[in-house]
């Protein structure tokens, strides 16, 4: 039987390779709390709330960046938080987040941190770092 904090790491998991790596909309909608905040918008004009982060992933990171992959090296969880050092990985054929395309492969090394409530994203905090 599966603690919580293990729970917690595969509900985080599953974003990550469900929503970010293959574009489904169900697992988001499944995932991510009405009341979500993302306090590191990945752009100055980004919503801090769900729709923010779907955008992204759908609208800018999935239309710049094809083949995607998320690589996640590490999780530690704690209470309701759950830290993730992953890499999302792509060859980069549009312009993204300020950096023309290129057409090489492009790795975005991740802090995340995640809360959660009932089985959802609550709360969103990251470092990053695009090479």
């Amino acid at each position: 039987m599966q603690t919580q904090l293990e729970k917690n790491k595969a509900i985080v998991t599953r974003f990550n390779k469900a929503f970010i790596e293959q574009g489904n909309l169900q697992a988001f909608e499944e995932i991510v709390a009405q009341d979500f905040i993302n306090h590191t918008a990945a752009s100055v004009n980004q919503p801090s709330g769900r729709e923010g982060v779907s955008n992204f992933i759908m609208n800018v990171l999935r239309v710049a960046v094809t083949d995607i992959r998320v690589e996640i090296y590490d999780q530690v969880a704690e209470g309701d938080t759950v830290v993730t050092r992953k890499a999302i990985i792509g060859k980069q054929v549009g312009d993204f987040m300020g950096k023309p395309a290129t057409g090489q492969q492009i790795t975005m090394n991740i802090i995340d941190i995640i809360r959660l409530r009932n089985g959802q994203y609550t709360e969103h905090w990251s470092l990053r770092n695009i090479q």
